[in-house]
């Protein structure tokens, strides 16, 4: 598996320049036309770059080794970074939301031209292949911060996207750009919720998939050739170090060093197989 602290590094730092660049030209071509819609895409933009930032800065307390005080390690600084993001994404909405609705109200508008077209449709490009790439590393790392920074990139496009569309229609409505910049305002809402209700289930604790269940049956009965009534599943995913209990039942006229050799199989088993401490509670069989 690729090395989920270097990853991070790379996303982030990638993801800064990119879109430190496309906020300057987009600021800068919502300027020249007075488009609230524009000004308030390119401020999403610079959000994912000032995220990023916190990315990278979370490595180094995310990939420290466990300790007295946390003997766990502290992987789920990710998880607090990622509901840090939404955060910002929801308070950068909120003021995209609250300037759309007092331009409207005032019934301002705006010209777009070819340069706001041609911004525009670039910077779609740009960051879906840029959510793209996050969602890559994300995958190969089940790192929960980039992912979260994936969907702030993908949020972008689509706004863009958005807006794009919006501009062939301008001439006709005089509310487009405020409207544009509300639905700006709503997506980064929807993407400030579905991290932080991601980020937050991982934190409460999440149940085990069926897939690795299925997995530790089979691997188990290859290892002891019989059924061994596993159950009472719980996993404890503390990002750089996952904890896995369970329990099985055995012949209740085996001896007890049987059943630890048995038990200590199966959890060096689920630690070659699954990279996981596992702790295996013995039942007597019914």
């Amino acid at each position: 598996m690729m090395n989920r602290a270097r990853a991070q590094v790379v996303e982030g730092i990638v993801s800064i320049f990119v879109n430190a660049g496309l906020f300057a030209v987009k600021f800068w071509a919502g300027t020249a036309i007075g488009s609230i819609a524009i000004i308030a895409d390119a401020w999403h933009t610079l959000s994912d770059s000032l995220t990023s930032i916190f990315v990278v800065a979370v490595v180094k307390l995310s990939s420290k080794k466990a300790d007295k005080e946390h003997p766990f390690g502290h992987g789920r600084w990710e998880h607090l970074s990622s509901i840090f993001i939404a955060f910002v994404l929801a308070i950068i909405g909120y003021d995209f939301l609250k300037n759309s609705i007092i331009k409207f109200g005032n019934r301002e508008t705006a010209v777009f031209g070819t340069v706001a077209i041609v911004v525009i449709a670039v910077s779609i490009v740009i960051k879906e292949a840029m959510a793209q790439f996050a969602f890559y590393i994300a995958r190969k790392t089940d790192n929960a911060v980039i992912k979260a920074d994936g969907w702030h990139h993908r949020s972008d496009s689509l706004a863009s996207a958005v807006v794009l569309i919006g501009i062939f229609f301008a001439k006709y409505f005089w509310w487009m750009d405020s409207v544009l910049g509300m639905f700006c305002a709503l997506a980064l809402f929807y993407a400030a919720f579905e991290i932080l209700k991601e980020s937050i289930t991982k934190l409460l604790g999440e149940e085990p998939g069926q897939e690795l269940i299925d997995n530790i049956n089979g691997e188990a009965r290859k290892l002891c050739k019989e059924d061994l009534k596993i159950h009472h599943i719980h996993l404890h995913n503390y990002i750089s170090q996952k904890e896995l209990t369970l329990h099985i039942r055995l012949d209740r006229n085996m001896t007890i060093e049987n059943g630890h050799k048995t038990a200590t199989a199966i959890e060096d088993m689920i630690k070659e197989k699954f990279n996981m401490a596992a702790t295996v509670h013995v039942e007597p069989l019914e």
